[in-house]
């Protein structure tokens, strides 16, 4: 046996096993919700594919992912950029098809005081992140997926998918259409082996939380979010609503008659400041 074989042995030992790691990607891992699953996923049998608008918060999260044995992998492009989400995600694809795919990256718009709509530039740059990005991510990623046999989408959509709020009604709109996608993508990609995970949190301590107008019951730390959504990818359940109190009020608002659901919507205080 030659000098060189216990080393090239451990080198291919190692290789196997990088091999073997799991990928799990997550958009908006800057975010509070995002950054708890990178926490959660950072385990050494994983291979973390991290995108977040901020580098340094990015750096950060990947710093404490590598410590928990993750190999992780950051990114920070345009995500609306559809060139520059094409050849990312091809560039991944090539080297190793993501097993979870968690569509995380989001933001919210509202009315201000001295406006009765969102502003229009506002609105067009929430719709490109909350729905369209996320179906545009699917078109690349689920053929590799179906190559392969196997996949697991997460598309993030929220409890105002139920019923949309007066305080924030383009947001409600961008996640009532991800929910709707998600739900119909279930039905067509299972006969292919590729799971999709509708997720509607409630309110979750965060920024973006602190800036929506109206009451936030029920409000949940991200950790804790994070846990309850990891395990429904895990079952592969079609859809994750938390928490259960808000999840069954907003379904209501859904299927009672429209005129109660208003009424019962501004007497609750979710419409915009200032309304009434």
């Amino acid at each position: 046996m030659s000098a060189g074989t216990p080393s090239n042995t451990s080198a291919t030992h190692a290789a196997a096993r990088a091999s073997q790691r799991r990928c799990v990607l997550i958009t908006g891992a800057t975010g509070a919700i995002g950054g708890a699953l990178a926490k959660v996923y950072a385990t050494p049998d994983t291979h973390l594919v991290l995108h977040g608008r901020q580098p340094q918060a990015l750096e950060n999260i990947a710093t404490e992912c590598r410590a928990r044995g993750a190999q992780v992998t950051p990114s920070s492009i345009d995500l609306t950029n559809d060139v520059e989400l094409k050849k990312w995600l091809t560039t991944l694809c090539a080297d190793q098809v993501p097993d979870i795919v968690i569509a995380n990256a989001g933001k919210n718009a509202h009315p201000t005081s001295d406006t009765v709509l969102e502003p229009w530039d506002d609105v067009q740059a929430l719709l490109d992140i909350n729905l369209k990005t996320p179906i545009a991510m699917a078109q690349h990623l689920v053929p590799a997926m179906q190559v392969r046999g196997s996949g697991q989408l997460v598309f993030i959509s929220s409890l105002a998918g139920w019923y949309g709020l007066p305080a924030t009604p383009s947001y409600s709109a961008s996640k009532a259409g991800i929910k709707a996608y998600g739900e119909g993508l279930r039905g067509l990609l299972a006969p292919h082996d590729i799971g999709v995970t509708v997720v509607m949190p409630g309110y979750v301590s965060s920024p973006m939380c602190n800036a929506m107008p109206g009451p936030k019951p029920w409000e949940w730390p991200p950790e804790r979010a994070a846990k309850a959504i990891a395990r429904g990818i895990s079952a592969n359940r079609a859809r994750v609503s938390f928490p259960f109190p808000l999840n069954f009020g907003t379904w209501w608002l859904a299927v009672l008659p429209a005129g109660i659901s208003q009424w019962l919507v501004k007497r609750l205080g979710f419409h915009p400041s200032g309304g009434g």
